[in-house]
């Protein structure tokens, strides 16, 4: 299957395809990438023109390609890697060889923006609808809209209703998979050229990742259901509406609702698949066989409301416009914790709720008129501010010894509470200009300056409060340059550079006892990056070909570097009111660390004809930890990390670690699990077969290289792989409707994508001979969690449009 990935990709290469924003089309017959409209640098301009990499995603490449969850963008975007946890919570983009986990508690390093005001990634990547474009904007940002962030952004901009025209379309989804999606837009002028409104919806029912649990339906009562099949369902609106009475007063405003339920497994397969010489499991499980070993499922509800509105004055050639959002998050979630399925009937949890209240305001001037034929300009202010409170319930089972039977003898609950001191916040100033010298060269600057405030927080652990972060402020400058050159009205070079700034974020961890070391592992320094990029744009035969190229170096200090596999340290448990020592193992650990990162990137498309086109869009990324210090498993002090394939005892952590309680390593290694090379190929092809209807064929394949996945383990490097998605089928010649008959994944290409060590359950053990205290211990699996891609899906997609789209 491999080479014949690499055959596809080849061939698709040669032939090159359409980049994302390239499939936009302003009318049927009409595509044309370099006439792309962008607000990359908050105002519209052609893609060609602007001096750096952006990946627009229009709504017709969204619906021509059966795009539902918004994590399915990173199959047309190479170097993106976008995630949502299971537990409804977390949820990340990454870009340009750096990772990103959200349980990192750091500010992220790509931010994620609806109508042009900032929002969670966990609001954004669910089920998209009714989305007017999707602009992915790689490097440095801050200096012309929303938060520092060192990656990139990515936009999100909805449909708007129009004021002259009544307009509806409607989407109908079903596969093999159960999945079924149907969404719906209705756009009404209340008074025509005034006033209107538009109203959106989505309903979306599918399996989740497909795992079901290895392990028989029993009768015993579970905390959790058992279910037969993973289940996820989103119910989801959006009203907007558009006030314009003037010609110099515009009023927008929207309110989107999201309701989000799931239930279901984490993946398992036997570890003996990559270890041979490790101890075989009872059942094997393989990465296809979509299993997991648990008995009861995980399950979380997520509730988002999302408020936005914008106003806009024009005046003198200039334009003011204020930008508001309200957020509010609220997730009930509670998971399964015997991982290892140490008792057969028995499970325990960590019930969770998270509620999350977020503001932002920006106020901007900008000039619509180029000052004296020479300067544009941008200035403004931007307040943030956001509180997020955890409640968790933690639970420890008490067993009885090997000798006695080993039968649960209690279940100690441990409540752990984060409290703040007021609100996370920032406040900051920005500017950027840009001047046109000639009719050639441009010259743009620009500078934020940031002021944020972080509150103390404490976690309160059962009776007792321990301090979390002792908050704090921070100030920063950031800045952004750029030259461009155009060479001639075919060919535009260009030299860019900026700089990004995130504080130091604290990684909630609920260890009771935490040593100097665990907690230099936990609150982490501030970030700073310096990047530089140099590329060129190119247009050629009336614009029907296109070329970009960019070579970009980036260079952190104090990254915040978090672990994604778990690491055994000293932990501490309440039983009976006092504290003993556990075997405890958590990936809720980080360290600061140097990286250099170094990167190409580049596009290529053709239209070779109003009925056939195609290109390829690449990526490379080279992100590299230079001579870091990292938490690791390190029983044998050699300053190198174990693979740990069973869990030590408390005696074996205390006499390695002693009063440090953790493992540390010093590594040079990659700062990013995904690939550093990923690709996107597409094409599409029609053919009138009346004057009313026209058949169409479109192919999208994605190629990832090889990767080291976890470079800290040696078992889970992932070789390279492709995954190749078909779509045909009958249109309306006017794109009125649509039937499109698809196949995802079609040569069912499945790969563990990660691989963990076998995963461990700890627990209390009651010791004899008076068996009123107890001692920490282990029940370790031949299991690894793993993740992988979704299996083949064919399906079929009903679309219609009415008036005005």
């Amino acid at each position: 299957m491999v080479k014949l990935n690499k055959i596809a990709f080849c061939g698709a290469s040669m032939i090159a395809l359409a980049t994302p924003a390239y499939a936009q089309q302003a009318e049927p017959g009409v595509n044309d990438a370099a006439d792309i409209i962008v607000s990359a640098r908050r105002r519209d301009e052609r893609l060609q023109d602007v001096p750096s990499v952006v990946n627009a995603i229009p709504a017709e490449t969204i619906a021509k390609l059966n795009i539902q969850d918004a994590k399915e963008l990173q199959s047309l975007v190479p170097g993106l890697q976008l995630r949502s946890e299971a537990n409804g919570i977390g949820a990340s983009g990454q870009l340009r060889g750096i990772q990103y986990d959200i349980n990192s508690s750091a500010s992220p390093s790509v931010a994620f923006y609806l109508n042009d005001a900032p929002i969670g990634a966990n609001v954004m990547l669910g089920q998209m609808f009714d989305i007017g474009q999707v602009e992915v904007l790689r490097g440095p940002q801050g200096t012309l809209r929303g938060a520092s962030v060192p990656s990139g952004s990515i936009t999100y901009t909805t449909r708007k209703a129009s004021l002259a025209e009544v307009g509806a379309s409607g989407s109908v989804s079903y596969s093999d998979a159960h999945h079924i999606n149907v969404n719906a837009a209705l756009g009404i002028p209340l008074i025509k050229d005034m006033l209107a409104v538009r109203v959106a919806g989505v309903y979306d029912k599918n399996r989740g990742n497909l795992v079901t649990s290895n392990a028989p339906i029993s009768t015993a009562t579970f905390a959790n259901p058992q279910i037969a099949q993973p289940y996820a369902k989103t119910y989801a609106g959006r009203v907007s509406a558009v006030f314009q009475p003037t010609d110099w007063l515009k009023v927008e405003g929207m309110y989107q609702h999201q309701d989000y339920k799931s239930g279901g497994f984490d993946q398992y397969a036997s570890f003996s698949l990559v270890q041979p010489s490790a101890t075989p499991s009872p059942v094997l499980i393989t990465p296809g066989d979509f299993r997991s070993i648990w008995e009861s499922s995980r399950v979380a509800h997520s509730v988002f409301n999302t408020y936005n509105w914008r106003g806009e004055v024009r005046f003198a050639g200039q334009k003011l416009v204020y930008q508001g959002s309200h957020n509010s998050f609220v997730n009930d979630s509670k998971v399964n914790q015997d991982v290892a399925n140490f008792r057969s009937n028995f499970d325990f949890y960590q019930t969770n709720r998270t509620v999350s209240k977020d503001n932002s305001h920006e106020i901007r001037l900008q000039n619509e008129e180029r000052v004296a034929g020479l300067f544009d300009y941008i200035v403004g202010y931007y307040h943030t501010d956001a509180a997020t409170d955890i409640d968790l319930i933690q639970e420890t089972p008490v067993a009885l010894p090997g000798f006695l039977g080993g039968g649960i003898q209690a279940v100690a609950q441990t409540p752990i509470t984060r409290n703040r001191d007021g609100k996370n916040s920032e406040n900051a100033i920005f500017g950027n200009v840009t001047a046109y010298i000639g009719d050639k060269l441009q010259i743009s600057a620009g500078a934020r300056h940031i002021k944020a405030h972080s509150p103390r927080t404490l976690l309160v652990i059962g009776a007792n409060s321990v301090l979390f972060d002792a908050g704090g402020d921070d100030k920063a400058w950031i800045y952004t340059g750029s030259v461009q050159y155009k060479v001639n009205q075919d060919l535009m070079i260009y030299a860019s550079t900026g700089t990004s700034f995130r504080g130091g974020p604290s990684i909630f961890n609920s260890a009771i006892v935490k040593s100097p070391r665990q907690l230099s592992f936990l609150n982490l320094g501030n970030e700073k990056s310096t990047s530089y990029e140099v590329g060129f744009k190119t247009s050629w035969l009336d614009n029907r070909l296109i070329f970009n190229f960019a070579l970009y170096h980036q260079k952190f200090d104090n990254f915040p570097y978090k672990i994604s596999n778990g690491v055994y340290f000293l932990d501490y448990a309440f039983v009976n009111n006092g504290l003993v020592p556990s075997v405890g193992n958590s990936a809720q650990f980080g360290a600061s660390v140097p990286v250099t990162v170094k990167g190409i990137e580049a596009e290529l498309s053709w239209r070779a004809s109003d009925r056939f086109n195609f290109g390829v869009v690449a990526s490379y990324s080279d992100g590299q930890i230079k001579n870091g210090v990292i938490p690791c498993n390190d029983l044998n002090g050699d300053n190198v990390a174990d693979t740990a394939t069973t869990a030590p005892s408390v005696a074996q952590l205390q006499a390695a670690y002693g009063a440090n309680n953790i493992g540390s390593c010093n590594v040079s290694q990659r700062s990013a699990q995904q690939s550093p090379f990923s690709a996107t190929a597409q094409a599409e092809y029609k053919h009138p077969v009346s004057d009313r209807l026209e058949f169409f064929a479109r192919g999208l394949f994605t190629y990832y290289g090889a990767s080291k996945v976890d470079p800290t383990l040696s078992f889970d490097d992932l070789g390279s792989y492709g995954l190749f998605n078909l779509f045909g089928g009958l249109r309306a010649s006017d794109g009125s409707w649509e039937v499109n008959l698809f196949a995802r994944n079609l040569f069912n290409t499945v790969k563990a994508t990660r691989f963990t060590v076998p995963q461990a359950t700890s627990f209390q053990e009651l010791q004899p001979p008076t068996f009123r205290t107890t001692a920490g211990t282990s029940f370790t699996s031949t299991y690894s969690q793993v993740t992988t891609n979704l299996p083949r899906e064919f399906g079929i997609n009903l679309r219609i449009a009415l008036g005005s789209r």
